[in-house]
C-alpha cells in the first residue's frame, strides 16, 4: 500500500538518481484545468566552467549542454511520470517535445511557474529562475498528477532586492529592471524582440550559429556567482 509519504520519498530518490538537483512539490489548484493539480518542479545546473566562460561570450559548448541538458530534463520528467502512473495516478511529463511554445514564447504552463509555486526559486530581473543553490545557471522541466502529495510553501516575491547587476549587464538593454512578484507580467520584466535579437547577434557572432542563446543575464547573477565560488 503506497502512502503518501512513500511515494514522496520514492519519487525523490528516483528523480535524484536521474540527475535532479532541486526538486519541489506545486499547488497549482486554479492555474491548471482538470485533474492534475499537482506539479512536480526538477531542476538541473549547468556546469561552472560553462557559466564561467559566459561571462564573455557565448559559446559552442554553452549550445550543446543547453540540449543536451534539456534532454536529460526529459528523462527526468518522464521517468517520475512513469512512476507515479505505476502508483495508480495520472501523469504527465512536460517534456520539450510535449511543450508547445506559441510565437510569443508564451507555454500554458511555464516552468517558471512550476517553479515558483513549488519553493525553488523566484524570478529576477532577468526574468529567469533565481535558485539560492544554483542562481540561475540552471535548467528547469516539470510534470503535472493528480497525486495528492505534500505542497511546498511558493515563492511569491523576489529576493533580489536592490542588486541590477544582470539589468546593467545586459548588451541589449533588453531587461527593465522592475522587480517581480506573483503578479508581475513578464512584459513587465523584459523587452522580448530586443532580447531575442541581441542574443542572436552575440551568439551568431562568438560561434556561428544562428540561434537565440546568450547566457551573460545569468552568468553575472550574484546568485550565480555565489555557486561558481563553491569550487
Amino acid at each position: 500500500m503506497h502512502t503518501s509519504t512513500n511515494i514522496t520519498e520514492d519519487l525523490f530518490r528516483l528523480l535524484r538518481e536521474k540527475g535532479a538537483k532541486l526538486i519541489g512539490i506545486a499547488d497549482l489548484s486554479g492555474i491548471t484545468e482538470g485533474t492534475l493539480t499537482t506539479g512536480i518542479s526538477v531542476a538541473v545546473p549547468v556546469p561552472r566552467h560553462i557559466v564561467r566562460d559566459l561571462q564573455d561570450s557565448p559559446t559552442k559548448e554553452y549550445y550543446d549542454a543547453y540540449y543536451s541538458l534539456n534532454e536529460q530534463l526529459n528523462h527526468i520528467v518522464s521517468s517520475g511520470a512513469e512512476f507515479l502512473k505505476g502508483c495508480g495516478y495520472q501523469a504527465y511529463a512536460n517534456t520539450t517535445k510535449a511543450v508547445r511554445i506559441d510565437d510569443n514564447w508564451s507555454t500554458p504552463l511555464p516552468h517558471k511557474t512550476v517553479a515558483t509555486r513549488a519553493g525553488i526559486g523566484w524570478i529576477g530581473k532577468n526574468c529567469l529562475l533565481v535558485t539560492k543553490e544554483y542562481g540561475s545557471a540552471i535548467r528547469l522541466s516539470s510534470l503535472l498528477t493528480d497525486t495528492p502529495l505534500p505542497a511546498a510553501q511558493p515563492i511569491n516575491q523576489s529576493f533580489c532586492g536592490a542588486c541590477s547587476v544582470c539589468v546593467e549587464s545586459c548588451p541589449g538593454k533588453a531587461l527593465t529592471g522592475k522587480s517581480w512578484d506573483a503578479q508581475t507580467t513578464r512584459t513587465e520584466l523584459f523587452h522580448k524582440e530586443i532580447c531575442k535579437e541581441t542574443q542572436i547577434r552575440r551568439m551568431k557572432q562568438a560561434t556561428g550559429i544562428e540561434t537565440d542563446l546568450c547566457g551573460l543575464c545569468f552568468a553575472v547573477c550574484t546568485y550565480t556567482k555565489r555557486y561558481l565560488a563553491e569550487s
